[in-house]
């Protein structure tokens, strides 16, 4: 009797063929450019998927005290978004009249509406509940942001990291209300001060919050200029203010006490 063995391939692991079929342009006839505009804002959302798969380790791996892993993930996940940044260059080759010309038929779909981003939001320390109410009731993308709001963000996993490592972080810090953001804290300031002074180690893993504070600032930045290069002061899809709404997002830092204590070092 022959053996039937399902043999695993490429193509079935990756699920190609599913994969390929997912990008639908909505123009008819079909405008060039509106495929690579399609398969960039989906690389978007899988980049998405994996920064915060690896967030999320991270956090774990804080409270856990294990600060070698935590480090390399902080590593993978600032080089993610390197290329977050650089995928901008190649939607900037799209040419304004290019981008008018299948613009709308994307009606009241616009990146504003991504779920995702609005976890990494979340995870950051950028809570704002009114956000989850835009999503439908019952809808997973609402579930996941209930879930992420009443959960601790990283900046908590890393307060609780510091206090096990014997740093004096007050023990208002370690309890606060984890659905809000947090808010500067001059004791969490003294204490990262010492830090800065005394611990090379620890400043270390300060300065790779810093750096992934200042990654999502410069992306933002990046959008807010292709934004401008591509539709100008127009209004963005969706019914959103477009690079004026983006613009206001800027500067906003997702670790505040980190960036109050440099003029103090």
């Amino acid at each position: 009797m022959t053996e039937n063995r399902h043999f695993l391939t490429y193509q079935g692991y990756l699920r190609i063929p599913e994969l390929l079929s997912l990008q639908s342009p909505l123009s008819d006839p079909e405008e060039h450019d509106e495929t690579l505009f399609i398969v960039i804002h989906q690389v978007y959302e899988l980049w998405f998927k994996v920064v915060l798969h690896e967030l999320d380790r991270v956090r774990e791996l804080f409270v856990a005290g294990d600060g070698p892993r935590a480090a390399a993930t902080l590593k993978r996940v600032l080089t993610v978004f390197k290329v977050l940044v650089a995928q901008l260059d190649i939607l900037e080759t799209i040419m304004p009249v290019e981008f008018e010309s299948f613009r709308n038929r994307l009606e009241s779909a616009s990146g504003f509406q991504s779920a995702q981003f609005r976890e990494l939001e979340f995870v950051l320390g950028r809570k704002q509940g009114d956000v989850v109410a835009r999503f439908p009731e019952d809808s997973g993308e609402r579930r996941r942001l209930e879930r992420r709001l009443a959960e601790p963000t990283l900046w908590d996993g890393f307060m609780r990291f510091l206090a096990g490592r014997g740093c004096a972080i007050p023990a208002e810090a370690l309890a606060r209300d984890v659905t809000r953001p947090a808010a500067p804290d001059a004791a969490v300031q003294d204490a990262l001060v010492r830090i800065y002074r005394t611990d090379p180690e620890l400043a270390g893993f300060c300065e790779r919050l810093v750096d992934l504070d200042e990654g999502v600032q410069e992306w933002r930045y990046r959008h807010v200029k292709m934004v401008e290069r591509t539709i100008g002061t127009k209004r963005g899809t969706g019914g959103t203010a477009g690079a004026a709404y983006l613009a206001s997002t800027l500067g906003s830092h997702a670790f505040p006490d980190l960036w109050e204590i440099r003029a103090r070092l």
